[in-house]
């Protein structure tokens, strides 16, 4: 993964070794004073069969339902020796939470979903599967419950394909991603690979008579003026622009923030923030979230101060952007790999990928973010974004929680 050929100043070995001795102490004490103040819930641990390796976040209906997928389990043919993946639901109920799966990829009709699903406008769920379809690289698919009431055990929904991505035309790997829809209904996501220059793509799908049509906004070219590799999703704001991170490119090859501005005659593609490695953190893996201000915060997965990647702030001014570091990870083996997302009175929630931490909560007071809550347990592995209910509970998934590690969900009542 790119980084940059000319770090800005050195850390001798042992400087090194106590920065991370420290920051694997200081996340100890705050897992530790956490576990006091917080209810762990497993609400369903993965078995194979039922899907394995959960690495995307949840998704919630009006009815408090949460929807997800599972990367591989579920049926393992051909190329998919693990399993292809599943969709799943976990139903709330008076006396807790029903699992199910409702739909189990085959490989001809998507492989490896590593995305969440999210409702579109029509009430259905559409997601992306990072491999498999007519050309193997992978798929947009929608799914819909049955017409009629399902009797049986196991009631699966409706599958429909959307795009087979081929590669070079239309880029390859849908990445991990949410999908977002315009007010049109039209869909725009990104994929980590193809594209004009190999270096991944934002496409759009245009729904009329009764297809979808695919559109490539913009190729990534990579080098110092150009990002490569988005392994997030885009986000508008309010003019109908574009916002999205990729894990290398930019003047440091570190990562990029970049902006689609939408014209007439179609997207123009800008970079407008370039990480450095050494003050910010690089490799965004994770997307954006925006305020009401307009202002861009994510997270970067290694690098910065204390060598764990961090959270930042992207701010509007004078037709440009000013980044600004607002909390760094003390521990080289954390880095947190999804989109924040916002809790009550601004606070951030996120994940990090860590032995200890599922979950972190930074408070601004002061104009200073401060780390005041770390909900941990060991070796789940969360690699999805934070949701929350109406009472302020979290969930999330383990990627390599459970008994035989096959990932869980999780529900955490702080």
């Amino acid at each position: 993964m790119a980084r940059s050929e000319q770090p800005r100043f050195f850390v001798s070995s042992s400087a090194l070794e106590i920065a991370v001795v420290i920051g694997m102490l200081l996340l100890a004490i705050f897992a530790a004073q956490a576990v006091q103040a917080q209810t762990f819930t497993v609400l369903h641990q993965f078995s194979g069969p039922d899907g394995a390796t959960p690495e995307a976040g949840l998704t919630m209906d009006r009815a408090g339902n949460l929807y997800g997928t599972a990367a591989t389990g579920g049926q393992g043919l051909g190329y998919c020796n693990l399993g292809c993946g599943t969709v799943f639901k976990l139903t709330h109920t008076g006396s807790g939470w029903v699992f199910a799966p409702i739909y189990i990829f085959s490989g001809p009709d998507g492989a490896n979903p590593s995305a969440r699903v999210v409702f579109g406008p029509d009430g259905a769920l559409y997601g992306t599967a990072v491999q498999g379809g007519a050309h193997g690289r992978g798929v947009v698919f929608q799914l819909r419950p049955p017409a009629t009431f399902c009797h049986a055990v196991l009631c699966l929904w409706t599958e429909t394909i959307l795009h087979s991505f081929e590669q070079n035309n239309d880029g390859s790997y849908p990445a991990a991603g949410d999908l977002v829809f315009d007010s049109a209904g039209n869909i725009y996501g990104t994929t980590g690979d193809g594209g004009n220059f190999f270096g991944g793509t934002v496409y759009q799908l245009v729904h009329a008579n009764g297809s979808w049509t695919e559109t490539v906004l913009h190729s990534f070219q990579g080098g110092t003026s150009d990002g490569w590799g988005p392994q997030a999703g885009v986000i508008f704001d309010g003019q109908g622009n574009l916002y999205g991170t990729t894990e290398g490119g930019g003047s440091l090859q570190a990562g990029t923030v970049y902006e689609l501005s939408h014209s007439g005659s179609g997207w123009t593609e800008s970079v407008i923030h370039s990480f450095d490695n050494d003050t910010e953190g690089s490799i965004p893996y994770g997307g954006l979230i925006r305020d009401a201000s307009g202002n861009l915060y994510g997270t970067t997965s290694t690098g910065g101060p204390g060598f764990g990647g961090g959270v930042y702030e992207l701010t509007p001014s004078n037709g440009g952007w000013i980044g600004n570091l607002l909390y760094s990870f003390s521990n080289i083996y954390v880095g947190s790999r999804a989109s924040l997302t916002f809790g009550p009175q601004g606070v951030l929630y996120g994940t990090l990928n860590s032995a200890n931490v599922d979950v972190f909560q930074l408070t601004q007071s002061g104009g200073l973010w401060t780390q005041t809550g770390v909900y941990g347990r060991t070796n789940d592995g969360p690699y999805g974004s934070v949701i929350l209910d109406a009472q302020g509970n979290l969930y999330t998934t383990g990627s390599a929680g459970g008994p035989n590690q096959d990932g869980l969900v999780l529900e955490i009542t702080p």
